[in-house]
């Protein structure tokens, strides 16, 4: 049976590890090696790629930190979650939904939508 909040927890703390060191860990224990993540505004295929992918996200929002919305769900394989992003503790500009398929327990791909985004200036 799939923990789908034990999922959705180690996921955002991943997207919010600034150590890339501990984050390649993190990334090494939850995804698969040939993992890949999409949304539409990034892509990425295996670890190396993915941990880019946060770094690029951390380095565009410094001070902002993901936290998961609502509760997460899923069933078999397959894990949904909502999260927020914005600066701690107040309600984030950014928001998403994402869902995982688990490959042996491991994150084999994510595919994020984004529900919530500030228009451009």
């Amino acid at each position: 049976m799939t923990d789908a909040a034990s999922i959705a927890t180690r996921y955002i703390a991943l997207w919010n590890e600034a150590d890339q060191d501990r984050r390649k860990a993190l990334l090494a224990d939850l995804w698969a090696e040939a993992g890949t993540y999409r949304d539409p505004l990034i892509q990425g295929e295996g670890h190396d790629q993915i941990d880019a992918l946060i770094a690029g996200v951390q380095g565009q929002f410094p001070n902002f930190r993901f936290t998961v919305v609502g509760q997460p769900d899923g069933y078999g394989d397959q894990v949904r979650f909502s999260w927020q992003l914005g600066p701690h503790g107040s309600d984030g500009p950014i928001k998403g939904t994402d869902f995982a398929t688990l490959e042996n327990g491991r994150l084999k791909s994510v595919v994020g939508f984004l529900d919530q985004v500030p228009a451009a200036a």
